[in-house]
C-alpha cells in the first residue's frame, strides 16, 4: 500500500531533491507518494510542520534550531536526518551601493575578507543604513551575512537595517526601492542581476566553504514514532541527490524547476546554481564556481551535528539565545545521524564514521574513513580562517566576546 506523505517546500533551487524524487520515482520505488506543498513564507512553512499539517518540510537548518529552542515561537522539538543541499546562496546589492566596491568581479568573489572591508566603506558612502533583505532571522543566510559583515566591524544590528521578506518577494522588493539589496538562495540573487537591478556581491560558499543550508525536518515525535516511513523516504531522497548532482542531468533538472508548481523561473536562471556559472553584473560572463550548491557528493546529505551546534554557537554570538547546557544539548540534538545511518544501513551510501567534526579545518579535499566505499570531504574552511571545534564551544565562544 502507498503512503501519501505531505511535504512542505519554498520556491527555491535547493528545493531539487523533494520535486526529482517525486517526478523521477524515486519515491514511488519505496512505496511513498509525495504531495509537495508549494509555501511562500518559511514562517509559513515552519507553522504548517509545527501545527501537523504536513509530515515534513524542507527547513532552514537554523530555524529548525530555533523551533526547538523557541526562539520563534512555543517550543517544539523537530528533527533533521537528512541535509537537502550545502551552499547555494548569494548576496547582491543594488548596482549602484555596488559600485564602491572592486571592479573587479572575479577578485570581489574570491576575495570575501576585502570586500566584506570594501562594504563597510560603502556604507559610509551611501545616502542612509543600506536595507537588506533576509528570508528569516534564523536562516543560514541571516547568520552568514552576520558573520561577514562583523568580520569588516560592521554591527548587523547598528550600522545596516535587516529587513525579512520572503525569498520569492526579494526581487519585487527590489524594484520598488523598499530594500537596497538581500540574500537568498537561487534563483532570485541571479533574478535580480539579470534585470539589472543588482550586483553579486558575496556568495554563501566563499563565506563558508562547505556552509549548511536546508535541511529536510520532521517533528520529533512523529519521526520517532514511524521509523519505517522516514527510512524509506531518506532511502529515496539519497537516489534523488545523486541524480540531481550529476551534470549529465542539470539541464532537465532545471526545465523540471521552472515549472509553475516548483520554482516558476527561467530555466536558464536556475541553472546557474546548478552549473556554478555565477553572474556578477547584468552582461557579463559568467564566473565558475563548481562547489557553488551540492546536493550529494561528498556526504552532503549527511547531518553532522557539529553544524547544528555551530549555529547554536552564531545564536549565542548575537544573543539570541542564553547560553546553557539545556539549550546546548536541545540544539546539539536536532540534527540525527543515528536515523540516516538506520535508513541507509543497507544501501551503497558511504558516510562518515563520525556524528561531528571540526567545522572549517579542511583546506583541502580529505580521503576519511567510511563505512562503505570510499568518501572524500570537500574544503569547508570559513572566509576568516576560523575552526569550529564542537567539544570546545566556550574557546570558541570566548571569541566573540562582544558581537565584533
Amino acid at each position: 500500500m502507498t503512503m501519501s506523505l505531505r511535504i512542505a517546500f519554498l520556491p527555491l533551487t535547493d528545493a531539487a531533491v523533494l520535486a526529482v524524487a517525486r517526478e523521477r520515482g524515486f519515491a514511488e520505488e519505496e512505496g511513498l507518494s509525495l504531495d509537495l506543498i508549494r509555501s511562500t513564507s518559511w514562517a509559513t512553512l515552519r507553522d504548517r510542520l509545527v501545527y501537523g499539517q504536513v509530515h515534513a518540510a524542507q527547513m532552514l537548518a537554523p530555524l529548525a534550531v530555533a523551533v526547538t529552542l523557541g526562539l520563534s515561537q512555543q517550543p517544539a522539538a523537530l528533527a533533521a536526518p537528512y541535509k537537502l543541499g550545502v551552499n547555494g546562496n548569494m548576496l547582491v546589492m543594488a548596482s549602484d551601493f555596488a559600485a564602491a566596491l572592486d571592479p573587479d568581479t572575479g577578485r570581489r568573489l574570491s576575495d570575501p575578507l576585502g570586500t566584506a572591508h570594501d562594504f563597510a566603506a560603502a556604507i559610509g558612502l551611501w545616502r542612509r543604513k543600506p536595507v537588506i533583505g533576509v528570508v528569516h532571522r534564523f536562516s543560514s543566510h541571516s547568520l552568514m551575512l552576520r558573520y561577514w559583515l562583523a568580520s569588516a566591524g560592521i554591527d548587523p544590528d547598528r550600522d545596516v537595517v535587516l529587513r525579512v521578506l520572503p525569498p520569492s518577494l526579494t526581487v519585487e522588493a527590489m524594484r520598488a526601492g523598499e530594500i537596497d539589496g538581500f540574500i537568498a538562495g537561487e534563483p532570485w540573487g541571479s533574478a535580480a542581476v539579470e534585470e539589472g537591478l543588482a550586483e553579486t556581491v558575496a556568495i554563501g560558499e566563499r563565506i563558508w566553504q562547505r556552509g549548511v543550508e536546508k535541511v529536510l525536518a520532521f517533528r520529533t515525535p512523529w519521526l520517532e514514532e514511524n521509523p519505517d516511513i522516514v527510512d524509506r523516504l531518506l532511502r529515496a531522497l539519497i537516489r534523488s541527490a545523486s541524480w540531481c548532482d550529476d551534470p549529465a542531468n542539470h539541464d532537465a533538472l532545471a526545465q523540471l524547476l521552472s515549472d509553475p508548481r516548483y520554482v516558476d523561473q527561467p530555466a536558464d536562471l536556475i541553472a546557474r546554481a546548478m552549473s556554478g556559472q555565477i553572474v556578477v553584473r547584468q552582461g557579463e560572463a559568467p564566473i565558475a564556481s563548481p562547489d557553488f550548491l551540492l546536493f550529494s557528493r561528498e556526504a552532503t546529505p549527511f547531518p553532522w551535528r557539529s553544524q547544528a551546534l555551530w549555529i547554536y554557537s552564531q545564536f549565542v554570538r548575537w544573543n539570541m539565545v542564553e547560553h546553557g547546557p539545556e539549550a546546548l544539548a536541545k540544539a546539539g540534538a536536532v540534527f540525527r545521524p543515528d536515523i540516516f545511518r538506520r535508513a541507509l544501513a543497507d544501501a551503497d551510501v558511504p558516510m562518515p564514521g563520525a556524528n561531528m567534526k571540526v567545522e572549517g579545518a579542511l583546506g583541502l579535499p580529505l580521503a576519511v574513513g567510511s563505512r562503505k566505499g570510499g568518501l572524500t570531504l570537500g574544503p569547508d574552511r570559513f572566509f576568516d580562517g576560523r575552526v569550529f571545534d564542537p567539544e570546545r564551544m566556550e574557546d570558541y565562544l570566548t571569541n566573540f566576546v562582544s558581537p565584533l
